[in-house]
């Protein structure tokens, strides 16, 4: 079978960045075990790059304490090899996977026991996703025929407030890319965790120029109100912090997002209701 024609690939050819999450004492307490988890996720990714020869497929690990790149479909060393008869995909992966666990976990145990065994650490997402933006930029930057770009969060841990700020620095450096409801994306929280293949390869496989023909799951609504972040409560007036702009309903001599100290209310204005701001 001759190879593709050249021509400009950006509306059918996709480069599906997924940032994995490899926190192992999340894994360590959820009920779905992390290794028929990991089987989901290598098919999938296996079926994108059968899908297209030019797709490409870049995975990095979302640990605890640190993140890193576990596979890239376009690397020379990864193009076509094989360990006997396990492709690419797979032995580099599950080798390097293993290799980043050991040392994310070791790099984990100080803070978790200084924790008293309470709830397992948050993982970096902030992390994963400017890794991936990274990634983005420079395919961007390499010529002007590049795939359409796309990333796939697999998050299964809590989230981390502290956080936060750096998620938010990575959205608004990304100018809303990778936030599903502004760019028309998709967000979808599986109700069985058994067919994650499936959900996989029916709602995430598809490119972003075939999903207009498709009938895939959409939101119901985005409720826009600001919730705030003492009580996650829904409000219409709040204190809006002037470096992170986190909202709380109460006002605080100091923010719990960000750490700034507020300055003290001024003298000619005797009223709260005149400090606070639209949320």
């Amino acid at each position: 079978m001759p190879s593709a024609p050249s021509k400009l690939y950006s509306d059918d050819v996709s480069l599906l960045v997924v940032t994995l999450d490899t926190n192992p004492f999340f894994w360590s307490t959820f009920s779905f075990p992390f290794s028929e988890f990991l089987s989901h996720v290598l098919a999938f990714l296996n079926s994108i790059l059968l899908l297209s020869q030019l797709n490409q497929v870049v995975v990095i690990a979302t640990g605890c304490n640190s993140c890193t790149y576990l596979y890239d479909s376009s690397s020379d060393k990864n193009h076509g090899s094989t360990t006997g008869s396990m492709p690419s995909l797979y032995s580099d992966l599950l080798h390097n996977l293993e290799v980043f666990l050991a040392k994310d976990q070791h790099l984990a145990k100080p803070r978790d026991n200084a924790a008293g065994g309470g709830a397992p650490p948050p993982s970096l997402l902030s992390g994963s996703l400017s890794m991936a933006l990274c990634y983005i930029q420079r395919a961007f930057r390499s010529g002007p025929i590049h795939p359409q770009p796309r990333i796939l969060c697999l998050q299964g841990s809590a989230d981390g407030p502290e956080q936060y700020v750096a998620i938010m620095n990575s959205i608004f450096s990304a100018q809303h890319s990778t936030a599903s409801y502004i760019t028309g994306g998709i967000y979808y929280r599986p109700p069985h965790l058994d067919g994650l293949f499936q959900y996989f390869s029916t709602v995430f496989a598809t490119d972003l120029h075939s999903r207009a023909f498709l009938r895939l799951p959409k939101s119901v609504g985005v409720d826009f109100r600001a919730s705030c972040f003492c009580h996650k409560q829904t409000i219409d007036m709040g204190y809006v912090c002037s470096v992170c702009l986190s909202i709380f309903c109460e006002h605080h001599d100091k923010c719990s997002t960000c750490g700034s100290v507020f300055g003290q209310a001024q003298s000619n204005v005797p009223s709260s209701t005149d400090r606070k701001r639209k949320a």
